[in-house]
């Protein structure tokens, strides 16, 4: 797919829990040789988990704050590399694609149900630091595990549906983008791992999530494709307790702001 850029985001969950090396095996197996993303964000990974899984054609780019046993967060590509900004709650990776010159941003969101406003903070803090760093502009693709559903505040700041302090920006939900209102739940009570995890209670949310940055006019790039990943176990066994998001880009038919 030379005209198409693939982006992966995925939450492993940490491999020592839930029989990792099992899990782990399922991943090497699969999300690499079958999915061939070109831009990946992971989460609940270590370093040397990643470099295992994706193997030496990844540049593997941590986000801050990670922890050596129970893992932290990266983005990763096999494009080039050009250049790597980072902030607490994100990693800016500007990459050479099929697409031309993209900004990879991977970013993340606290777990705790009952901490809305520190994810309104961390969204804030990310969209302020791409809008900053974005100069001149670049397409921004926006990647993670943000830990909330899409009616939340700091979702709906982020695709565009309310401010916050003061400041605006939209990014397309690529999921939304090709599936209208359908919940696409990532974060899935039929999922057994969730079950068996520490919210037992969990009624199913989808949390993670492949934007695309717009303009005035609309995203810098289409969504092609958009699709759930991880949804089944593979020979008996769940890969985590999140199912992956895939999501293949392109160019739209001409750029946004113009005629055609």
């Amino acid at each position: 797919m030379t005209d198409r850029l693939r982006a992966l985001t995925m939450n492993l969950l940490t491999y020592v829990s839930a029989d990792g090396p099992a899990r782990q095996d399922v991943l090497r197996r699969v999300l690499v040789p079958e999915l061939q993303p070109d831009v990946v964000a992971l989460q609940e990974v270590t370093h040397d988990q990643a470099a295992e899984l994706l193997g030496p054609d990844y540049a593997i780019l941590d986000l801050p704050g990670g922890d050596p046993t129970y893992g932290g967060e990266c983005v990763a590509t096999r494009c080039p590399v050009v250049d790597v900004h980072k902030l607490d709650s994100a990693v800016a990776v500007e990459i050479v694609t099929p697409l031309g010159h993209i900004l990879a941003v991977g970013h993340k969101g606290t777990y705790e149900l009952d901490a809305e406003i520190i994810r309104e903070q961390q969204a804030l803090s990310t969209a302020r630091f791409v809008e900053d760093l974005n100069q001149p502009r670049l397409p921004v693709i926006l990647l993670g595990d943000f830990n909330a559903a899409p009616d939340s505040a700091s979702i709906r700041f982020l695709s565009g549906r309310q401010s916050l302090n003061g400041q605006s920006v939209r990014y397309e939900d690529a999921w939304e983008a090709r599936h209208g209102s359908d919940p696409g739940p990532t974060f899935d009570p039929r999922n057994p791992l969730v079950r068996a995890g520490q919210m037992p209670l969990e009624r199913g949310r989808r949390i993670d999530y492949i934007m695309v940055r717009s303009g005035a006019h609309g995203p810098y790039l289409d969504v092609a494709d958009c699709r759930r990943v991880f949804t089944e176990p593979v020979d008996g066994v769940w890969a985590s307790d999140h199912y992956g998001l895939l999501a293949d880009l392109q160019q739209p038919p001409h750029p946004p702001g113009e005629w055609a």
